[in-house]
C-alpha cells in the first residue's frame, strides 16, 4: 500500500473529503518526520516504534575499485514493530 492509497482507503472507509484525508496522511507522517528529526522516539501502540540511529564516520571500502574511502557520519531511521503487530502477522 503507497500514500494514495492510504488516502483512498481514509476518504472511502469514513466518508471523508479526500482533499482531507490527503492532508491528514501528509500531516501525519510530516509530524514523525518532524519529532525524529528533533532526536525524539515515536512510539504507536500496538504498531511499533521509530527511532533514529546515529553513525559515527568510518574507513570503508569502494566494493568495485577496492579503493578506501572516508563514510561520513549519517542517522538513519529504525523501525521496531510492536508485539500486537508481530503477533497479527504470525496468527495462523
Amino acid at each position: 500500500m503507497n500514500r494514495g492509497e492510504l488516502i483512498k482507503v481514509l476518504s472511502e472507509k469514513y466518508n471523508l473529503d479526500p482533499q482531507f484525508a490527503a492532508d491528514f496522511v501528509i500531516h501525519f507522517f510530516d509530524s514523525i518526520k518532524q519529532a525524529l528529526n528533533d532526536g525524539g522516539r515515536v512510539e504507536l501502540r500496538g504498531f511499533g516504534s521509530f527511532a533514529v540511529k546515529n553513525y559515527e564516520s568510518y574507513t570503508g571500502r569502494n566494493p568495485k575499485t577496492g579503493i578506501q574511502v572516508e563514510v561520513k557520519p549519517k542517522k538513519l531511521p529504525f523501525f521496531r514493530p510492536g508485539r500486537d503487530l508481530k503477533e497479527y502477522l504470525n496468527r495462523k
